[in-house]
């Protein structure tokens, strides 16, 4: 079964904020007891999630002594905030930047004489908040039968519930402005919320059904589905995989999926994951095929361990060593090798990032392990047979590979002693993954008396350093959900994705110049230039995933993977001219 996923599917801006906020305490390890006012989002899972980490609804303003109390993205009114300060709470305040803005408007007009319009639903969270910053001066319109009961000798300005649908809002006003043509309007619903609505519209000429993820008692997902529904093509609301009925999709061809603002990625991911296992009414035996296959290669760390292994034969012809299989096949098992040890020392993370690859290390576990002990093995024949600096090398390297995952300082013994392990280390992720790289296709090879010039192996050891950090920092913006659920502080969680986007930009122009001036200073040779190919479509995904034009997945990590195989084809096809 096909499946074209909306761009704007899953966590809006101020979910995402909110649920970074959260996490961001649990991993602080601190002593305080961590509350949130009312569920963070509507959503069960991820409730359960937060609760399986400590985090409590607060239920009474008399737990909140000596605790935190996190302000939700919906915000909260104005003398609550209070009773909240009174209670002896740290108050950490979460509330979405779009929703402040609208707080901030009701409160100006409403302090200058106006009397404010609500459009939205008035049991809402957000909406009640929002009442509280105008008083008796707000009142709140679910409905154009609401509207007889507007003061008619009071200035009036209106507001929407962010999220509120965006056609229901404009007939609204539109009805309002007819008796009161003075009214101030504000468009006060969230961009993303009109973004994801306008996109339903959009995918249904694109699709045969859709789905739409996210709480069943979720405003926002609601109002999705309404839209959906709207536009004649098949709609159907789920909260969980469990939710899908296969007989009701395995006569569609292509289905469309979209999320409420308040789903998870690994929600949606596993949703989609159980929509493609659905045969659809177009499928092929060969397409079938074909899909898992490609798959299985990404799934299994084979597609990393090939390019690897790829770039490795091409950073050979760069620094002229002597054509020879060893030091590929020692890459290709290495990397293969640790990639393997890693998904299983790191699974919290993978359940959330990539919930597929979580499900084919739990069906293929063992004899991934297996394979991964004989990578290892075989990797180390190799290199004795090569010599035995290079075998104290790779076993060195490997060592390190094996420590990252692993506790090596007792909890306590250092006053930051939240940092047990190697990986504990902000941002290490990325640098040790590019590192490993490094070491085991430039350097081992340079191990067995072979001469390069440093000004030739300073130039290769960067780029093929750069390029492996490029790739890591890239997937790590992808696994951002996960790793803060699991208190991975990666590369991204540091920096923020926009900045850790801006740096791999940056460094991809770093690469492709040590190419073009090892051309230019005759260091590395014309082979150089060429290399520039690969560098180019590397940036053209890092383009693709910047604009939204490719989304995370299966696909774009297969595409990213076959930058680095493109190394190696250009140079056995350069060497072959």
């Amino acid at each position: 079964m096909k499946v074209k996923l909306a761009k704007s599917a899953g966590f809006c801006m101020g979910v995402r904020r909110a649920m970074e906020i959260v996490l961001a305490e649990v991993n602080k390890n601190n002593t305080s007891s961590i509350y949130t006012f009312g569920p963070l989002i509507h959503n069960s899972q991820v409730l359960e999630l937060l609760e399986s980490k400590g985090v409590k609804v607060l239920e009474d303003m008399g737990q909140a002594r000596g605790g935190k109390v996190i302000i939700r993205a919906h915000g909260i009114p104005p003398q609550t905030r209070g009773m909240l300060r009174e209670s002896g709470a740290e108050i950490i305040d979460a509330t979405c930047p779009k929703v402040a803005r609208v707080q901030a408007i009701i409160r100006y007009y409403t302090s200058k004489g106006y009397q404010g319009i609500i459009v939205g639903d008035a049991d809402h969270p957000e909406v009640i908040g929002l009442k509280g910053y105008g008083g008796d001066r707000a009142h709140v319109v679910s409905g154009e039968s609401d509207l007889s009961h507007l003061p008619r000798d009071k200035r009036l300005f209106v507001v929407a519930q962010t999220t509120q649908n965006a056609r229901r809002y404009e007939a609204i006003v539109r009805k309002i402005k007819e008796s009161r043509p003075d009214a101030i309007i504000f468009d006060t619903i969230c961009d993303a919320t009109h973004q994801r609505q306008e996109e339903v519209k959009t995918l249904a000429q694109q699709v045969d059904a859709i789905v739409v993820v996210g709480g069943f008692h979720s405003g926002n997902t609601q109002r999705l589905t309404e839209i959906a529904r709207s536009t004649g093509k098949p709609a159907f609301h789920v909260e969980t995989p469990k939710d899908l009925k296969p007989h009701q999709l395995q006569k569609m061809d292509t289905v469309g999926v979209t999320a409420g603002a308040s789903t998870p990625n690994w929600l949606i991911k596993e949703v989609v994951r159980e929509i493609e296992r659905i045969k659809g009414k177009r499928d092929t035996l060969l397409t079938r095929f074909l899909n898992r296959a490609v798959k299985s290669v990404v799934l299994s760390n084979l597609a990393a361990a090939a390019g690897a292994c790829s770039l490795s034969y091409a950073a050979n012809r760069l620094l002229d060593i002597p054509s020879s299989i060893f030091y590929p096949a020692i890459t290709f098992l290495y990397i293969y090798a640790m990639h393997v040890l890693n998904r299983f020392l790191d699974r919290t993370a993978s359940a959330y990032n990539e919930p597929e690859r979580a499900a084919f290390l739990r069906s293929h576990g063992k004899a991934l392990a297996v394979v991964g002990g004989l990578s290892t093995l075989c990797a180390m024949v190799l290199s004795l047979k090569i010599g035995v600096k290079t075998f104290l090398a790779l076993l060195l390297i490997s060592v390190l590979g094996i420590l990252y995952s692993m506790p090596i300082v007792p909890k306590g013994l250092l006053p930051w002693g939240r940092y047990t392990k190697i990986k504990d280390i902000p941002g290490s992720k990325t640098l040790s993954e590019a590192l490993a790289w490094a070491a085991v296709i430039v350097f081992i090879p340079l191990l067995n008396g072979y001469g390069s010039p440093a000004e030739a192996v300073i130039p290769v050891g960067l780029a093929v350093f750069l390029l492996a950090y490029i790739r890591a920092a890239l997937f790590d913006i992808f696994q951002i959900q996960g790793d803060l659920i699991a208190g991975s502080e990666t590369l991204p969680i540091v920096l923020g994705e926009k900045r850790t986007l801006s740096l791999l930009k940056a460094l991809v122009i770093m690469t492709a110049m040590l190419f073009v001036l090892g051309g230019i200073l005759h260091i590395l040779g014309p082979l150089s230039y060429l290399m520039l190919i690969p560098v180019v479509t590397l940036a053209l995904c890092l383009l693709a995933y910047a604009r939204g034009w490719l989304l995370p997945g299966i696909a774009f990590e297969a595409l990213v993977e076959a930058n680095f195989l493109l190394f190696g084809l250009l140079a056995a096809a350069w060497v072959n001219l």
